[in-house]
C-alpha cells in the first residue's frame, strides 16, 4: 500500500528530489541546533556562576581556587568545561586557561567576561564588585534574550506550519472535494503548478522564519525536506479525498 501511494507520485520528480535532499541535510541540520543549544545553556548558566565566584572571592579565596571549587561543585556544560580547562591549566599560565575556556564555550557572552576578568587582574581592581555587578547585568540580559526568543520562536514554527501544512491541506481538500480525480476531472497539471507554489512558499516561509528568530543559515538545512513535505501534503490529499 506505502509502495503503491509513493508510487503515485512518480508524475512529480521535483517531489521525490526534493525529499531525498531533505532527508539527507537533516545530518546537517541537527549539529548547528545542537550547538545552539549548548551555547544557550551555557550563557544561563554564566549569571548564577559569576555570583558563586563573586561569594567565593569575597570569602577570601583566590580566584583560581574559587573557580575549581564552583568547577566541581555544579553540574551542567559551563562547570564541565571550566574543570576540563583547569586541569590544562597545570602547563600554561592562568590567564591562559582562562583565554582558552573562553574560547572553547564559543559563547561572546563568556568571552567578554573572561576578557573583563583579565583586565581586573591586570589592574589590581576588586573582583568582587566587579563579577557581582557582571551577575546581575547578565542575569537581565539572559531574561530579555529568553523572553525574546521565545516569542520570535512561536511565531516563526507558526508560520512555518500555516504555510507547509495547514495551507495546503486546506487547498488540497478544496481541490478533492470539488474536482475530484475519480469523476473524471483532468487536473494534473493543474495539481503540479499547485504543488511548485506550496514548495515555493514553504520555502519563503521557512527563510523568513529563520531571518526572524537570527539563524537563517541554521535552517537553511531544512529547507528541502520542509519544500518536501508541502508538496507531500497537497499532493497526497487531493489523492486521498479526490481518489
Amino acid at each position: 500500500m506505502i509502495y503503491g501511494f509513493l508510487e503515485s507520485f512518480n508524475d512529480t520528480p521535483l517531489f521525490l528530489f526534493l525529499m531525498i535532499l531533505g532527508i539527507a541535510l537533516v545530518g546537517g541540520g541537527i549539529p548547528p541546533m545542537r550547538e545552539r543549544s549548548r551555547r544557550r545553556t551555557i550563557e544561563n548558566e554564566l549569571p548564577s556562576f559569576l555570583e558563586s565566584l563573586s561569594d567565593s572571592v569575597g570569602a577570601g579565596r583566590g580566584l583560581q581556587e574559587a573557580m575549581m571549587e564552583q568547577s566541581t561543585a555544579n553540574e551542567g556544560p559551563l562547570a564541565s568545561l571550566l574543570a576540563e580547562t583547569l586541569k590544562e591549566s597545570h602547563a600554561s599560565s592562568f590567564e591562559a586557561s582562562l583565554s582558552s575556556f573562553a574560547a572553547r564555550s564559543r559563547s561572546s557572552q563568556v568571552q567578554r567576561v573572561m576578557m573583563l576578568i583579565e583586565t581586573a587582574i591586570q589592574q589590581d581592581s576588586s573582583l568582587r564588585d566587579i563579577l557581582a555587578d557582571l551577575s546581575m547585568d547578565y542575569e537581565r540580559l539572559n531574561d530579555l534574550l529568553n523572553r525574546r526568543e521565545s516569542e520570535l520562536q512561536g511565531r516563526g514554527i507558526l508560520i512555518i506550519l500555516f504555510v507547509s501544512i495547514g495551507l495546503p491541506v486546506l487547498i488540497a481538500f478544496i481541490v478533492g472535494l470539488f474536482a475530484p480525480a475519480s469523476q473524471g476531472f483532468q487536473i494534473g497539471a493543474f495539481n503540479n503548478t499547485f504543488s511548485l507554489f506550496f514548495a515555493a512558499a514553504s520555502a519563503i516561509a521557512v527563510g523568513v522564519s529563520g531571518r526572524m528568530m537570527g539563524r537563517l543559515r541554521d535552517v537553511l538545512w531544512w529547507l528541502p525536506l520542509w519544500m518536501a513535505t508541502s508538496m507531500g501534503i497537497y499532493l497526497g490529499v487531493v489523492k486521498m479525498v479526490g481518489g
